[in-house]
């Protein structure tokens, strides 16, 4: 779904679904109640946000 531009993540790492979702209540099925990204807890090993943005801007579809 990421790799479609469904899904993509904030800077803050809250997950963002696309409005051309066929089916939003099967994704929301999929993700955690809170919304965010489960992330490891080594900052380093986190997704950059400059690549995030970049996704965002180039593969996200709104």
């Amino acid at each position: 779904m990421f790799d479609l531009g469904l899904i993509s993540l904030s800077d803050d790492l809250n997950i963002l679904v696309s409005r051309q979702v066929n089916d939003p209540e099967s994704i929301q099925s999929l993700i955690n109640k809170t919304g965010d990204a489960i992330v490891p807890q080594r900052p380093f090993e986190r997704p950059h946000p400059h690549f995030l943005r970049w996704h965002r801007d180039n593969c996200f579809k709104h």
